[in-house]
Order: C-alpha cells, then structure tokens, then sequence
C-alpha cells in the first residue's frame, strides 16, 4: 500500500510540475521558463505559455533545479517553495537558503541559465565580430520636365560599445548631376569617412583615436588625411541622454587638385551628443572645431546632426544636416559646404 502510495504521489509530481498559485485560488501546472521582478513565464501542456503578473502569486512549488537571482547578486539552484512572503530553495551544495520574496530579482530553469550565462560571458569577453550595431541611410531625389536634375545621398555608420571601450565606424556621400541643358554635368560630389576608438580609463573619463578621411569635388579637395587623439569626458551618460566633451591635437595633410599640398597641426575641440525623446524619435549630433596652429587665424569645422523616427525596430525616416567649413579654401572657392539629406534608415542591432 505504502508502495503503491509512493509511486502515485511521484506520478502526480511528474504529471504536474511546477505549481504556481494565485492570490484569487487559481492554480497553474507546468515548468518555470523564467521570472523577473514583474512577470513569470511558465510552460503549460494544455494552454501553451502563460505569463503571470509576479504581484499575483502567492505560492510556488518546483522540483527544480529553478536558479534563483537574488537582489544581493547571489544566484541559488536547487528546488523552489514560495509562500507567505518567503522563498525556499534546497540546494545541494549548501542546504536551503531562505529569503524573502520580495529580494528575488530573476528565476530561470536551466535552459534559460545557461543562456543567459552564454549571453553574459560573450558580453564580458566579446569577439571583435560581435556587439556591432549600426545603420544606413539612404537619399534619392529626382525631376523631371523643365529641369532634369537627380541626387542621391548614402550615410552609414556601425558601432561596437562595450563598458570598456567603443569602436565607431562612419562614411557620408552625396552625388548630384545636371542635365537641363542636354548636358550632364555633376553638381555635388562629396565623401566623408572615418573609424573613432574610445577606451575608458575612469567612469567619467576617457582616451580617444581617430583617422578621418575627406574629398570634395567643388573645393578642389582630393583628399585630407587627419589622424589625431585625445581626451574625453563623459559629462551625461544615462538610457535615454548621452552627452561626451572631447579634445586632443591633429595632423592634417590636404592634397588639392591644382597640385597644392598642405600640412598643418591642429587641436581639436568636440562633442557628441545622442537623445531618445521617445521610443521612437532620436536626435544624434556631432561637432569637431579645428584651429590651425601651423596657420594662425585659420581653422575648419565640422558638424553632423541627424533627427530618426522608427516605424519599425528595423525602419525609419530621417533627416540629416552636414556642414564642413573652411576658413582657408583655395581661391575662388567657397569656404562652407553643406549637406541636406532626407530618407529611409535601415538599422541593425544584435
């Protein structure tokens, strides 16, 4: 009797699983997917995955092994028993750890675990493949009749943040032709690109590297080199705002198509700034001054500032200003160029 007892109660374990009871009687059958501070997720046979408000269980009782995430940053694995405000898990290892319920942060089974152990442990010692986000805008504008004028505008930059350092990655053309008069000529012919690493040596602080690379057709620019670096500050750092002052020295090295090449040393004073005004309308914008130490008086300025509104985690519209001024250009030729763009974004994200 005892016997047949025994090996009913076992079968009852195994049918059921987890139990999960609630404040108004109703009782739940099934396994622990995981839990946060908010909802648990639990695997039932009939009814598929329910999700339950954490706020409205009042008791649980899992065979385990359920890891349990404390407030304290102690993980516990082991069975579960939860009622009247306190958690019991029997752990192998160290016997049964009791706390409140109120300091239980996370429940995973072991599946959910482990890949949350794999996620954490790529997060700490990241492949330099892995982190990367980033997006590209793309611009056309067309017309047609009196006028027979085209422009296409192409943006894209991709980013790899860790807590340690940063690696960003950037390049903006814009192309525009002219054939009004029955003959084509290029009205806009500019490319911009660049690669910036930060590594933070403090919470606040940070030293930086770039390389920069430039060419416009209309200011004769072939091509300007800068490499140059640096220090930085983090003067706001939060979800939803992010605001970074920086400075350093530069070499820059111009080759103009009438055959001038200058060199010169520059300092360079900047930021960048990033803010969600919502979850999906961002503001993104970047300053670099440049005063020319090798030519007193002279100095160059760069400015980027682009506003996105996501329909999509993957869509967006954007509309994009760009401004590179010179104060010393070649003669007869303007010293600022700016760039308008508007069109689609197209982000990635891991």
């Amino acid at each position: 009797m005892k016997t047949t007892l025994f090996l009913l109660s076992l079968f009852a374990a195994q049918a059921f699983g987890d139990q999960i009871t609630l404040r108004n009687g109703d009782r739940f059958s099934g396994t622990i997917l995981h839990s946060d501070t908010k909802e648990l997720v639990l695997k039932t046979e009939f009814a598929g995955t329910v999700t339950i408000a954490w706020s409205a269980i009042t008791n649980i009782t899992a065979d385990g092994p359920v890891f349990v995430g404390l407030s304290d940053g102690q993980t516990v694995a082991g069975a579960v028993q939860a009622a009247n405000g306190q958690v019991q898990v029997r752990t192998q290892a160290t016997g049964t750890v009791t706390a409140a319920q109120s300091t239980v942060q996370t429940l995973r089974n072991r599946e959910e675990q482990t890949a949350y152990e794999t996620q954490v442990e790529r997060y700490r010692n990241p492949r330099l493949v892995d982190l990367w986000t980033g997006n590209l805008d793309l611009g056309f504008a067309a017309t047609r009749g009196n006028s027979d004028m085209r422009t296409f505008s192409l943006a894209t930059r991709a980013d790899r943040a860790t807590t340690r350092d940063k690696i960003g990655v950037y390049y903006t053309s814009i192309f525009s032709s002219n054939n009004t008069s029955g003959v084509k000529t290029t009205t806009a012919n500019s490319k911009r690109g660049g690669i910036t690493y930060d590594v933070n040596f403090h919470k606040k602080f940070f030293a930086w590297g770039s390389v920069e690379l430039e060419s416009d057709q209309f200011q004769g620019l072939d091509l300007r080199f800068v490499p140059a670096g640096g220090l930085g500050y983090h003067a706001v750092n939060t979800e939803n705002t992010k605001f970074d002052l920086r400075g350093g020295v530069a070499g820059n090295r111009e080759f103009f198509t009438t055959g001038l090449d200058r060199s010169s040393a520059e300092l360079i004073f900047g930021e960048d700034f990033l803010h969600r005004f919502s979850k999906v309308t961002t503001l993104e914008e970047h300053m670099r001054f440049f005063p020319n130490m090798s030519d007193g008086g002279a100095y160059r300025l760069n400015f980027d500032t682009t506003l996105a509104t996501a329909f999509k985690k993957w869509f967006s519209l954007q509309f994009t200003v760009s401004d590179r001024y010179l104060s010393n250009p070649l003669p007869g030729r303007k010293s600022n160029d700016v760039l308008f763009s508007t069109g689609v974004r197209l982000t990635f994200a891991p």
